[in-house]
């Protein structure tokens, strides 16, 4: 049977097709590792860096220069009651930061900065709320009356500061709320999530924000996106560098700064109780001591726990594990015994750097 010339072009693909397969499938593998990366110091690595020269500034700023015209567009939404979120490659920092210093100048503009580990969400909204209560002050018709609420809000409880807020009024008076990286490592727990969905259905407030994780929208439920954050998507790539957004986030090729890691980890330690942060330390003081073993077990430190009245049950002393391993404070491997070892993955220098932090 004769074959066209269709049916040998699709007879040499395949042909072609299982011969590469063989070919790679007898190949060599390589046998290197991350590992084996020569890695540098950060400060160098960070100068080096630093010496880049920037590509095609003259095209990003044409496009940064193109979204300008879309501001009136995105402030009109904001007005009818929608939220404005950004997506796209690239830092939106100063874009939004420009649309909220040109076009949202008729009320108080709050800036949230979600890149940075350490936000107090309840120190936001009272920000909004004092905010909110200095328009109030300014366009009441007899400034001697009295009024429901009275400063200061940042004693007020969370659902207190949501009702004045959302209080119905007469009068309009906003808020516009700009953050940056609402999917951020300080914002993107469900809980807060649930209040800035709050914050931004309160009838005073209007927000602005930005994403840049590819799995932001995981965050939210369809309420949330549809009745509470109620978001107009917008692609406005730029193509910036993230540098601001990036400063704290650890370099892969260079060698981890004892000092950084120490402070992170005091940082997270100071946020949990006092019983939690002795429990760290002594499994701290256990590594320091027993460095040549691949970790603590954990009936160890259960029973060094005990000992020091540190916990009364097991269940106890697993529920301060838990949160030490949702902070990645400390990590769990099997030893050669085939035990649970618990190891927090720090240097000596930074666990004695962070005891004395805890110590003080």
């Amino acid at each position: 049977m004769e074959m066209n010339d269709g049916d040998n072009e699709e007879f040499g693909f395949s042909r072609n097709y299982f011969l590469a397969k063989e070919l790679r499938g007898s190949g060599k593998r390589s046998h290197s590792k991350l590992s084996d990366i020569d890695v540098v110091d950060e400060p160098e690595l960070i100068a080096a860096a630093s010496k880049i020269e920037p590509k095609h500034e003259k095209e990003v700023k044409e496009l940064m220069n193109s979204y300008r015209s879309s501001y009136p567009e995105w402030a009109f939404e904001l007005r009818c009651g929608l939220g404005l979120l950004m997506y796209g490659f690239g830092s939106k920092k100063a874009l939004l930061e420009d649309f909220a210093s040109t076009s949202l100048t008729e009320y108080s503009v709050v800036v949230v900065n979600g890149y940075l580990p350490g936000i107090n969400i309840k120190q936001v909204v009272a920000a909004l709320a004092e905010l909110l209560w200095d328009q109030l002050k300014s366009k009441r018709k007899n400034p001697g009356s009295s009024s429901k609420v009275q400063q200061p809000f940042s004693s007020r409880s969370m659902d207190d500061l949501l009702a004045f807020l959302d209080e119905d009024r007469t009068n309009e008076c906003f808020v516009y709320v700009v953050i940056h990286n609402i999917d951020g490592p300080g914002l993107r727990d469900s809980e807060t999530q649930q209040v800035l969905a709050r914050v931004a259905s309160c009838s005073h407030i209007r927000m602005v924000a930005s994403i840049d994780h590819v799995n932001a929208p995981l965050l939210w439920d369809k309420k949330m996106v549809h009745t509470q954050f109620n978001w107009c998507w917008h692609h406005v790539p730029t193509f910036a560098p993230y540098k601001v957004e990036g400063m704290l986030i650890p370099l892969i090729l260079a060698h981890g700064n004892t000092t950084q890691s120490a402070k992170s980890a005091t940082i997270v330690l100071q946020s949990l109780t006092s019983n939690a942060q002795s429990v760290f330390k002594v499994l701290a003081e256990y590594q320091l001591s027993h460095s040549n073993e691949e970790g603590m077990p954990v009936d160890n430190l259960y029973a060094s726990c005990r000992e020091r009245f540190l916990v009364s049950s097991q269940l106890t002393l697993n529920s301060h594990l838990t949160e030490f391993k949702d902070h990645e404070l400390v990590k769990t491997k099997r030893n050669s015994d085939g035990q649970d070892c618990l190891h927090i993955p720090l240097t000596n220098e930074a666990l004695e750097k962070l005891i004395a932090e805890l110590s003080q």
